[in-house]
């Protein structure tokens, strides 16, 4: 969508929005959330209650755990994959759309027909590469937002080695546990990398 803007001072204004939160610590970002969202005091939970309803508990219910957790990492990190994927479309063949728009097609179709074939090396090869890290769901993160209420639904993998390697000193335990997500990270990418070279993509490897 930012490559199909035309106005260019808008279109920076909206990278920088989109690339500033992905250097911000998730210290912050969290810190952040819970001033929007916290039952006392929040300013989402200010508002609903001004419009007459019942406070939502966001930050303490197991049902809106994983709605906080994602929207937080599209929020952070989006930015990140936006530069990847721009820097790809600069190389795009200026002529390609020129030649389209010549044959009639519209922007809807020079975006499935030129635009998304000439990147589709790129998403592939960061399709794979966010595999190999699928179950490293960020340990600060989800650390921080964890409290006894959500924990049930909360608990990860690096949360799980923490409390059992850390506080209880498991450790023989706990380092199996980190072994076994390392195998299924590597078993995801030696997967979608074959699998893209059957696609008749390069892959990683």
């Amino acid at each position: 969508m930012l490559n199909e803007v035309r106005k260019e001072v808008f279109k920076r204004f909206a990278q920088t929005l989109l690339y500033l939160p992905h250097f911000v610590s998730w210290v912050v970002a969290v810190g952040i959330f819970y001033v929007l969202f916290t039952t006392e005091g929040g300013i989402v939970n200010e508002f609903i209650a001004r419009l007459g309803m019942e406070k939502i508990p966001f930050l303490l219910s197991e049902d809106w755990f994983r709605t906080m957790i994602i929207s937080q990492s599209i929020w952070k990190e989006a930015g990140w994959g936006t530069i990847i994927f721009l820097a790809a479309l600069s190389g795009v063949d200026l002529q390609l759309y020129e030649a389209a728009r010549i044959d009639g097609a519209g922007r809807w179709r020079q975006l499935w027909h030129i635009t998304l074939p000439s990147i589709r090396s790129t998403i592939v090869i960061l399709f794979i590469l966010r595999l190999g890290s699928f179950l490293d769901t960020g340990f600060e993160q989800i650390f921080l937002m964890l409290n006894s209420l959500n924990r049930e639904v909360g608990e990860v993998f690096d949360t799980y080695v923490y409390m059992k390697g850390l506080t209880q000193a498991q450790y023989s335990y706990s380092a199996a546990v980190g072994m076994f997500k390392s195998l299924v990270g590597l078993v995801l990418v030696v997967g979608a990398n074959w699998l893209a070279k059957k696609c008749g993509e390069e892959g990683v490897y």
